[in-house]
């Protein structure tokens, strides 16, 4: 298998990657147009515009759309994200030229129809009323904002009620000419592709784009805070998070490795002291996220109400252990499941198009499988360690709680005992 990648003369990028045996192939347009490009008056107008493209365009309805890829047993689809917004496909090898077709027809001339700006604006507020009504939705938002209290990067991605009530056609139209040029999109493709076919496509398509330049976004600032709000519901949820690299600093393997060690799998520490031992929960875990300029180290659970003081403390308590006593073995495990997990993943065309899109847009480039597998395996027991005490002892921290937590433990409690 072999990476290419390309430029058109305005900046627009291709990389793609040849999948041998494969009868199907994973082709789409990201564009670096996120959550954290939005003005506070935008907020949640990139997730609006990625359901709009799909509303039809010059030269399809809505319906043709959906025909076009699910006539020949294809699937699309889209998402926004905080740094991104992406349109794909997954059709088999005769349908590239297609699926090609049909996505840079919604990227470049959706109508945005104001009868479907209106059918639309009812969806997604009936999506941001869901999100409202699911507890481990919310604590996550509120968490975010915590993390990075009054920045694009805080705010949600779907947007408050009033913002998406209030958007109209101007608005959409605005984003798009703010934010897709050619310099912020990039096309990528796995599977059962032809490098040169795509260039082709895409000059034809993208060509005869103007380069324009991006805004760039505002640099994140992890400023920490509580949010808290006692509801009566089943469970207590809690949600902790603790600043860590962003994506451009190597050190994001050692955090990687440490949160899987600490909350990843069964195997990890806080799986068995919390639930397997204490019995405090049925889901804990804590993971770790990455952007351009920061990260987050985050530990969620859910539990009763009489038992989420003692979750919280035990996890502080788990934390601290961790940077006194990680094994060499915890962190081979921990580093085996990572590599295991990044390179399964792999196996699926449409991870592999993902994965290529990213790189080229955080490096510019695509960095060999055998170079990140060599930085994962040159994190040692070490390097865990000073990160498990830093994040125990130093990183700022953002507190959610949500659900019955009158009981539970205040941020600036939670810090005592971290410093303790």
């Amino acid at each position: 298998m072999t990476v290419r990648q390309d430029q058109l003369k305005n900046g627009f990028r291709i990389v793609s990657e040849h999948m041998p045996g494969l009868q199907s192939a994973a082709i789409g347009i990201w564009v670096t147009a996120g959550g954290r490009h939005e003005r506070i008056e935008q907020n949640g107008i990139a997730h609006f515009l990625e359901h709009m493209a799909f509303k039809g365009t010059e030269r399809r309805s809505a319906l043709q759309i959906a025909e076009a890829i699910e006539d020949v047993g294809g699937y699309i689809n889209a998402y926004t994200s905080r740094e991104v917004t992406a349109y794909y496909a997954r059709v088999l090898k005769d349908d590239v030229t297609l699926a090609m077709d049909v996505i840079g027809d919604i990227v470049l001339n959706p109508i945005f129809d104001p009868r479907e700006i209106e059918v639309e604006r009812g969806v997604i507020l009936q999506e941001i009323g869901q999100a409202y009504d699911t507890p481990d939705d919310v604590i996550f938002d509120w968490l975010q904002e915590q993390s990075y209290h009054d920045q694009p990067l805080g705010r949600t991605i779907l947007g408050p009620t009033e913002r998406v009530s209030a958007f109209s056609r101007e608005d959409l139209s605005g984003f798009v000419s703010e934010h897709y040029g050619p310099e912020q999109m990039i096309l990528s493709a796995a599977g059962a592709v032809d490098h040169d076919a795509l260039m082709k496509m895409a000059e034809e398509m993208f060509g005869h784009l103007q380069p324009r330049k991006g805004l760039t976004p505002e640099i994140a600032r992890f400023t920490g805070g509580e949010a808290r709000q006692e509801k009566d519901l089943e469970q207590a949820h809690f949600a902790l998070a603790l600043e860590s690299p962003g994506y451009r600093d190597d050190a994001i393997y050692t955090a990687q490795i440490y949160s899987t060690a600490l909350g990843g799998g069964m195997s990890s520490r806080l799986f068995q002291e919390v639930r397997e031992t204490r019995g405090l929960c049925y889901t804990i875990f804590a993971q770790t996220g990455a952007y351009a300029d920061t990260g987050t180290t985050t530990i969620y659970a859910g539990t009763s109400a009489d038992q989420v003081a003692e979750l919280a403390t035990i996890t502080i308590d788990e934390m601290k252990r961790a940077a006194e006593d990680m094994s060499a073995e915890e962190v081979a495990r921990a580093r085996a499941q990572m590599k295991a997990g990044m390179l399964m993943g792999l196996e699926s065309p449409s991870n592999r198009a993902e994965r290529l899109a990213r790189l080229v847009q955080i490096w510019g480039q695509v960095p060999s499988l055998e170079d990140t597998v060599a930085k994962i395996d040159a994190v040692s027991t070490e390097n865990v360690r000073a990160f498990a005490e830093q994040m125990a002892m130093q990183a700022p921290a953002a507190l959610a709680l949500y659900g019955p937590v009158s009981g539970a433990p205040t941020l600036a409690e939670l810090q005592e005992r971290r410093a303790a």
